[in-house]
C-alpha cells in the first residue's frame, strides 16, 4: 500500500499528459495533410494564381485553412463548411419549434442536432468543392480532363472536410480544448513564420520602410496586450448566501460573487462574420465574369478588404452575433432560479424575476462594450493595411483567435491540473484510511 501512495505523486498528471499528446498528434496530422495536393492541378500556376490575389478574399480563405488553400491541398476548403452549417442549425433552432423542442431533450437532443450540423456540412462542402473546382478549372492550370478533375477535386474537398470535423471532435473528447478553434488556431499559426519572412523581405528589397515595419510589429504587439487585457476584464457582481441549517450543521451566511467576462462570446463572432461574408463574396469570384464592368465584378470589389461595404457588413455581423451567442450561452431566468434555490441573492436585488432582469441588463451592457471592442480589434488591421499600403492579408480576426484560443487553452490546462490534483487527494485520503483500517 506504501508503494501505491509512492508511485500515485509522479503519474497525478499521466492523463493530462495522453491529453497533450493526443493533441500534439492531431495537430500534427493536420498540417500533414495541408501538404498533401488535388490531383490535376499544375502547382507553378497554382503559386503564381495565388500570389496575384492573396491579399484579397483567397488571402483570408487560405489564412483560415492554414495554407492548404495556396498549395489547393485535400484541405483547401478547411473547417469553414462545418462553421457555416453551424451558424444555419443554431439560427435554425431559435426559429423551428421542432429544434426549439430538441434543444430542450438534453442529450438525445443534441446529438440529434449534431446529426443535422454534419449533414449541413456536408451539403455544404459539396457546394463550395464544387465550386472551387469550378475557379481553378477556369484559370487553365489543370492538367487533366474536365470530368476526372471535377471527380476527384469534390471527393477530395469533401472527405478532407469531413475528416478535419471527425478531428476537431477527437481532440475536444480526447485531448484539451476546443477541437475545432484549435485547428483554426494552428492553421493561422502555421502562417506567423511566413509572414515574418515575408515582412523582412519587403524590408529587405526596400518594398517597405524601417518605419512602417517597425510600426507594424510594435502595433500587433499593443493589440495583443489589448487583448489579453478586455479578455481578463470581469464584472464581479456581489452575491450573499443566507444563513442555512444542514441536519445538525448550521451554515454561515457567505459572501461571494459571480464572475461575467466582457467579451462572453469569445471567438465565435468574428468567426461566424468572416464565414457570412467570404461566403456570398467567394460564390460571386467563383462564377463572375471576366469583364471588370459587369455588376458581379463590381460586387467583388465591394465585399474587397478595406472597403466601406465590407467594413460595414463585417461590423454588423460581428455585433449580431455578439448577442446571438451570448443569448445562447446564457439564461439570465435560469440563473436566478438556481440562486434562489441555493439560498443566495444579489444584495438589493428581490429573489426570482427582479434579479433575472438585473442579470439580463447587466449582460446587455457588457454585451454591447464586448462587441464594440471585438469589432474595433478586428477592424483595426483593415485601416492599417489600407494606411500603411501592406502587400500581404493582415487580419484582426486571425489575431484575436490566436489570443483568445492560447488563453482558453492556457485556462483549461490550469482547470485541468487542478481537477486532478483534487482527485489525487481524495484517492490518497481513501488509501490511508484503509492502511488505519
Amino acid at each position: 500500500m506504501a508503494n501505491q501512495l509512492k508511485l500515485s505523486g509522479p503519474t497525478k498528471f499521466g492523463d493530462l499528459k495522453k491529453r497533450l499528446v493526443f493533441l500534439l498528434g492531431a495537430l500534427i496530422v493536420f498540417r500533414i495533410g495541408a501538404h498533401i495536393p488535388v490531383p490535376g492541378v499544375d502547382a507553378a500556376a497554382l503559386a503564381k494564381l495565388y500570389e496575384s490575389a492573396s491579399s484579397g478574399i483567397l488571402g483570408m480563405l487560405n489564412m483560415f485553412s492554414g495554407g492548404s488553400l495556396e498549395r489547393f491541398s485535400i484541405f483547401a476548403i478547411g473547417i469553414m463548411p462545418y462553421i457555416s452549417a453551424s451558424i444555419i442549425v443554431q439560427l435554425a433552432s431559435e426559429i423551428l419549434p421542432s429544434l426549439k423542442a430538441l434543444k430542450k431533450e438534453g442529450e438525445a437532443g443534441r446529438k440529434t442536432i449534431t446529426k443535422y450540423t454534419r449533414y449541413g456540412t456536408v451539403l455544404l462542402a459539396i457546394m463550395q468543392s464544387f465550386g472551387v473546382a469550378t475557379f481553378v478549372f477556369q484559370q487553365n492550370i489543370v492538367v487533366v480532363s474536365q470530368l476526372e478533375f471535377f471527380i476527384s477535386t469534390v471527393v477530395c474537398l469533401v472527405t478532407g472536410t469531413m475528416f478535419l470535423m471527425w478531428l476537431g471532435e477527437q481532440i475536444t473528447e480526447r485531448g484539451v480544448g476546443n477541437g475545432i478553434s484549435l485547428i483554426i488556431t494552428a492553421g493561422i499559426a502555421a502562417g506567423v513564420p511566413s509572414g515574418i519572412i515575408q515582412l523582412i523581405t519587403l524590408t529587405n528589397q526596400g518594398a517597405m520602410s524601417m518605419f512602417t515595419a517597425v510600426s507594424l510589429v510594435v502595433g500587433v504587439i499593443l493589440l495583443i496586450y489589448i487583448v489579453v487585457y478586455f479578455e481578463s476584464a470581469q464584472r464581479k457582481i456581489p452575491v450573499q448566501y443566507a444563513k442555512r441549517q444542514l441536519g445538525n450543521r448550521v451554515i454561515q451566511s457567505q459572501n461571494t460573487h459571480m464572475p461575467f467576462k466582457l467579451n462572453m462570446a469569445g471567438v465565435i463572432p468574428p468567426i461566424f462574420a468572416s464565414s457570412i461574408i467570404l461566403f456570398p463574396s467567394t460564390l460571386l469570384s467563383w462564377f463572375g465574369s471576366v469583364d471588370t464592368n459587369s455588376w458581379i465584378q463590381k460586387a467583388i470589389g465591394m465585399l474587397q478588404h478595406g472597403q466601406p461595404i465590407y467594413i460595414l457588413l463585417f461590423a454588423t455581423t460581428i455585433v449580431f452575433f455578439c448577442y446571438f451567442y451570448t443569448a445562447l450561452v446564457f439564461s439570465p431566468k435560469e440563473m436566478a432560479e438556481n440562486l434562489k434555490k441555493s439560498g443566495a441573492f444579489v444584495p438589493g436585488i428581490r429573489p426570482g424575476v427582479q434579479t433575472s432582469k438585473y442579470l439580463e441588463n447587466v449582460v446587455l451592457r457588457l454585451t454591447l462594450f464586448g462587441a464594440l471592442y471585438i469589432t474595433i480589434i478586428c477592424l483595426i488591421p483593415e485601416f492599417l493595411t489600407s494606411v500603411l499600403n501592406i502587400p500581404f492579408y493582415l487580419g484582426g480576426t486571425s489575431l484575436l483567435i490566436l489570443v483568445v484560443v492560447t488563453m482558453d487553452f492556457s485556462t483549461q490546462i490550469d482547470a485541468y491540473k487542478v481537477t486532478q490534483q483534487y482527485e489525487h487527494l481524495i484517492k490518497r485520503s481513501d488509501m490511508k484510511s484503509l492502511t488505519h483500517k
